[in-house]
């Protein structure tokens, strides 16, 4: 947990978010276009599993967010040169923005509903 926090910390000091803004709707594009693929990948994956379809859909949702990973390689290419690495960075960190909210809401608007929670706890 503590080292979480001083990655995200490291990170969040190293990133110029304005780069991120100034590739404007090619980022955002590239994050949706990115999102629909890791939500079909997901649905792929779990095609021959026993989840029914809305445990499937609601997989999908809970894969959305992205943080971590972003965190912890974002900031490889600007340490080792690579021409663009501030860029790459910054869409890291637009990412980690836009995602974790998204994925938060779309799991505690979705759960209930897509596991069927409210049945369960009426049928106990």
């Amino acid at each position: 947990m503590f080292a979480e926090l001083v990655l995200f910390v490291l990170v969040g000091a190293a990133v110029d978010i304005r780069i991120a803004f100034a590739a404007g709707g090619f980022a955002l594009l590239l994050l949706i276009i990115e999102l629909t693929a890791r939500f079909i990948g997901v649905q792929f994956c779990l095609i021959k599993s026993k989840y029914n379809k809305e445990e499937r859909i609601f997989s999908g949702i809970a894969y959305l967010p992205k943080a971590t990973v972003q965190a912890a390689i974002g900031a490889l290419p600007l340490a080792y040169g690579v021409p663009h690495g501030d860029l790459i960075l910054a869409l890291a960190v637009f990412s980690i923005i836009i995602t974790a909210p998204l994925g938060a809401i779309g799991i505690d608007v979705t759960y209930k509903k897509l596991l069927r929670l409210e049945e369960k706890e009426n049928a106990e």
